[in-house]
């Protein structure tokens, strides 16, 4: 009877299991499918209003190139704006902290009306097993997506009409990263910029900008 049980028990969880990763599969794939039909919009001409902005951060260098890149922004019109980073990666969180201070410093302005912090979920960790990643993935894009409808940004620096901008890593020469192969192949970023001449000739929609960082 208690084996019967404990059969019965393991099915419904099972089932559970794969019902919520069926759940969220569903809703990634039609927040993907959302987010490629706005991006075949034109850009709307708006007034020159500030724009919130989706700031991504990472570390192996990349939050280096991403506070090099903020620094040749206009600050005044993108902001606020929502740095992210692991919940592992504190380095990066407080690069941008600094950075958020020394324009506070110098537009006699609080640092909280323009910059805001906040850490996400890590899909994988340096060194973890890709049949452990699965699960952690999972619970990285559902916490990705609760972000992108708590933040609601308008532009993201990689619901409303977002635009995408990515920025191809400077160590990029040849070949495109996953993450930018990605969005030039399904056509989700809005404009995505390469700093060598040979990832544009490879790739003919990216704009080719030199070097930025």
């Amino acid at each position: 009877m208690d084996k019967g049980n404990g059969c019965s028990f393991s099915a419904v969880t099972s089932t559970a299991i794969i019902s919520s990763v069926i759940f969220v599969i569903t809703l990634i794939l039609v927040r993907v499918l959302f987010v490629i039909y706005c991006s075949s919009r034109p850009m709307s001409r708006r007034a020159k209003k500030p724009v919130s902005t989706l700031i991504i951060l990472g570390s192996g260098g990349h939050t280096a190139e991403m506070l090099d890149l903020l620094a040749v922004l206009q600050k005044d019109r993108f902001y606020p704006r929502f740095y992210i980073a692991a919940a592992t990666d504190n380095m990066s969180l407080q690069k941008a902290e600094l950075l958020e201070n020394s324009l506070a410093a110098e537009n006699g302005t609080p640092i909280t009306n323009a910059g805001k912090f906040m850490k996400i979920y890590r899909s994988r960790e340096v060194g973890q097993s890709y049949i452990t990643s699965i699960w952690t993935t999972l619970v990285a894009m559902v916490h990705a997506l609760w972000l992108m409808i708590k933040i609601r940004p308008e532009v993201v620096l990689g619901i409303r009409w977002s635009s995408i901008f990515y920025v191809e890593s400077i160590a990029r020469v040849r070949r495109l990263s996953l993450s930018g192969l990605l969005l030039y192949k399904l056509r989700i970023a809005d404009q995505l910029f390469v700093q060598w001449p040979r990832l544009q000739q490879q790739y003919p929609r990216a704009i080719y900008v030199g070097r930025l960082m």
